[in-house]
C-alpha cells in the first residue's frame, strides 16, 4: 500500500490522431468492473456503423467468457447496453443491440432501436444459408441471427433416425414436452407431429443427467419477452434441446464449515461465489432461476 508521502507525476500527450473523448462518469463509474469499463470504451471508439458485435470486442480484448458475462450485465443494469429480440419476415428472429456512452432508459433505448430498419438488414443475401442451431450473434444496435431458428419448412417432419432401444426416460421426456403449453402461451401450438421428435430430443437431456426442471427452465428462458408472439413454437423447441450442455457438478462444501454442509456453488453468474442449500438437484440459486 502506498504511504501518505508518495508523490505521483503524470506525463501526457495528446494525440493528433485516432482518439476518442470519454466522460470521466465512465472511466471513474464506481459500479462498472475494468472489463466492463473497457468494453464499453472500445464499442464507443469504432467507427459510425460499425457492426463488431460486444462478444466479438471481448475477444478481441482477450476478455474470459464469465468476465464478459458479468461485465455485459454491469453495462445493461446502469443503463449503457440495451438489447430487445424482435421476429422479422419468414419467421426469424434478430438481436437489437445499443451501446450508449450515456445512460438511457428503456424507453430511450426502444425509441432509438425502433428505428434501426431490421427488415433490410435481414433481406441482405449472405453467403450460406446457416443451419438450425448455428451459435447465438449479438450485435451493437445493427441486428444479426439470434439464437431463435429460421422457418422451418419441414417444422412436421421429424429429423433424428430411429432409436433401436428407446431410453427409460423417453415417457418422462414426454411427459415434459406434453405440458411445455402449460409453462408459456408460446407454446401452446406445438404441431402433434413434431412431439415425438422433441421427446426424443428431451430425452438425451435426461439421459445426461439434467433433471425435467432443468430441460423446462432452459426453453423458458429461450422464448423471446413478454407480449411477443412465436410463429413456430415447434421449430424452436428443437432449436433450444438440439445440443445437449454437460451437466455442472456440483462442488463439494464439506471442510470449509460444518455450516455450509449441504450446500453447493451456483452455476449461474455471480461477481464471487455464491453458495446455496438446494432443495432437489436444481444447479441454480433462487436468484439465478
Amino acid at each position: 500500500m502506498e504511504s501518505d508521502s508518495t508523490v505521483i507525476y503524470r506525463h501526457f500527450n495528446a494525440p493528433s490522431r485516432a482518439f476518442t473523448q470519454f466522460s470521466h462518469e465512465i472511466i471513474r463509474h464506481p459500479r462498472l468492473s475494468s472489463d466492463a469499463v473497457r468494453l464499453l470504451t472500445w464499442q464507443l471508439s469504432l467507427p459510425q456503423g460499425a457492426r463488431e458485435s460486444l462478444s466479438r470486442t471481448a475477444e478481441r480484448a482477450r476478455i474470459g467468457a464469465c468476465s464478459f458475462g458479468r461485465a455485459k450485465r454491469q453495462l445493461k443494469e446502469e443503463g449503457f447496453v440495451h438489447e430487445r429480440r424482435v421476429q422479422v419476415g419468414g419467421g426469424r428472429w434478430v438481436t437489437q443491440q445499443l451501446v450508449s456512452s450515456t445512460p438511457l432508459s428503456a424507453e430511450q433505448a426502444a425509441k432509438l432501436l425502433a428505428r434501426e430498419p431490421v427488415a433490410a438488414q435481414q433481406d441482405a443475401p449472405g453467403p450460406r444459408k446457416p443451419a438450425v442451431g448455428a451459435p447465438a450473434v449479438d450485435a451493437p444496435v445493427t441486428p444479426t441471427p439470434d439464437r431463435h431458428p429460421k422457418k422451418d419448412s419441414e417444422e412436421d417432419t421429424s429429423h433424428l433416425p430411429a432409436e433401436a432401444d428407446p431410453s427409460p426416460r423417453l415417457e418422462d421426456a414426454r411427459a415434459l414436452i406434453g405440458a411445455l403449453p402449460l409453462l408459456s402461451p408460446a407454446l401452446r401450438h406445438i404441431p402433434p407431429g413434431m412431439r415425438e421428435e422433441l421427446a426424443r430430443l428431451a430425452t438425451r437431456w435426461l439421459d445426461a443427467g439434467h433433471a425435467v426442471t432443468d430441460v423446462g427452465e432452459h426453453v423458458l428462458r429461450g422464448l423471446p419477452g413478454a407480449g411477443t408472439s412465436v410463429q413456430r413454437p415447434g421449430g424452436l423447441v428443437r432449436y433450444l434441446l438440439r445440443d445437449v450442455p454437460p451437466r455442472v457438478t456440483p462442488r463439494p462444501a464439506s471442510g470449509i464449515s460444518s455450516r455450509l454442509a449441504g450446500t453447493r456453488e451456483c452455476a449461474g453468474e455471480h461477481v464471487q461465489t455464491t453458495l446455496f442449500r438446494p432443495v432437489g438437484d436444481e444447479t441454480h440459486c433462487t436468484r439465478c432461476a
